[in-house]
């Protein structure tokens, strides 16, 4: 069984839409920007990747948005998107599709906003929706219920590589006999202080408030990363349903692995990210020749890109081109792996590499895409993401010519 992406939806620091998200990648724009007062205030994060003028009611029904966090909207808007561009119908069979979105950080906000009225005025005041709206699976259920998806439902509660591991899993549920799924990455961690606060325990955000430096990976001058918030989903299915379909099959999801090597940082060493970026490649059948484009994790530290680095040198000792656009707009926690696998979809798409934004220059001995854009025979894309706590995994997404 073959596993191919046949939707795609994104909500980001570009605002809503797969069409807003490239356009902004292939451009190498600058998302990040100054946090508002009610984020900032009072913390040493000044900047950060928000998604731009973004109101649930112009997108989902009042009903949803009232029980519902910023994370569930965006994932519910994504996966609309990802239902739409693959045209499945799932009324057809509502127990045919399924639905597996992670979270790293769950309903901050909303969390945040319960919990104030609890301290402030008592249980009374606090609304019958905070049992739910800031649980890690709100998104899974959200999105399940408002599409009348009754397949498969899960949630991985897990950092940045959650959208790598969820097509995993979504390719295990495709074996077992469901048709279609939908899986996705969400967060929203930058809507209140608390959010903020949780997030400076880790040492390695950035501090700076200039969105043009803030976040500098595989530079001297790096020095953490800029957080942010969005999401993205894929609709996967098998490449024979897809083809009885007769529609465009936009991406094969040919191979995946994951490891843990270390606890409070981010793979120490890289031999996690060394590994599974080795045993992803073997079991989507390519060598070092045959991946030509690398979408780094990009931590945004020195020691950390020296790993990464060092583990890009080792695998492919003759050089691939290597990007991170997330530099552009920061990294969004689950939603961070989640956007790096759409735009890793609408590279191969498009043949065409985003730049690294903010990077003047090819460090570390690395093959990196600078400046502008660089059109490239794409055949398969290697899509590399490191959790904070020591979870890594790494994807290989090949363009559907060339399998």
């Amino acid at each position: 069984m073959t596993t191919v992406i046949t939707g795609l939806g994104t909500v980001s620091p570009a605002g809503t839409g797969t069409e807003a998200y490239w356009s902004a990648l292939v451009a190498g724009r600058t998302l990040i920007a100054p946090l508002p007062d009610v984020g900032a205030r009072g913390l040493p994060v000044r900047v950060g990747g928000r998604v731009p003028d973004f109101d649930p009611l112009d997108h989902i029904e009042g009903r949803y948005v009232v029980r519902t966090d910023a994370f569930s909207w965006f994932a519910m808007v994504a996966s609309d998107e990802a239902l739409r561009d693959s045209g499945v119908d799932t009324a057809a069979d509502p127990f045919a599709t399924g639905v597996l979105i992670c979270s790293g950080s769950g309903g901050n906000e909303f969390g945040q906003r319960e919990l104030a009225a609890l301290w402030g005025k008592g249980p009374g005041y606090v609304g019958p929706y905070q049992s739910i709206a800031w649980f890690y699976a709100a998104s899974t259920g959200q999105v399940s219920i408002s599409n009348g998806l009754k397949g498969m439902c899960g949630v991985l509660t897990t950092d940045e590589p959650g959208m790598l591991d969820a097509l995993d899993q979504g390719s295990q549920a495709l074996r077992r006999g469901t048709s279609a799924m939908l899986v996705g990455g969400s967060d929203a961690a930058l809507g209140s202080p608390f959010a903020l606060a949780t997030q400076l325990g880790s040492g390695v955000l950035s501090e700076s408030d200039d969105p043009l430096s803030a976040y500098v990976p595989f530079t001297e001058e790096a020095s953490g990363f800029v957080p942010a918030e969005g999401a993205a989903v894929a609709l996967v299915e098998d490449l024979a349903t897809a083809r009885a379909r007769g529609v465009r099959v936009r991406a094969v999801v040919a191979g995946h692995a994951s490891t843990f090597s270390g606890v409070g940082a981010f793979d120490p060493g890289g031999e996690g990210l060394l590994q599974a970026a080795r045993e992803a490649m073997r079991r989507a059948g390519v060598g070092p020749e045959g991946v030509d484009v690398v979408f780094a994790d990009a931590v945004g530290t020195p020691k950390a890109d020296a790993d990464e680095a060092a583990a890009l040198r080792q695998l492919f000792p003759d050089g691939v081109a290597v990007t991170a656009p997330k530099a552009g707009f920061g990294r969004a926690y689950a939603g961070a792996g989640a956007l790096d696998v759409a735009a890793a979809v609408l590279s191969l798409e498009h043949q065409v590499v985003p730049p690294t934004p903010h990077v003047p220059d090819a460090p570390l001995g690395l093959d990196l895409v600078v400046r502008v854009a660089r059109p490239a025979r794409l055949r398969a894309a290697l899509v590399l993401s490191r959790g904070l706590g020591g979870g890594t995994s790494a994807l290989v997404l090949q363009h559907p010519d060339h399998v």
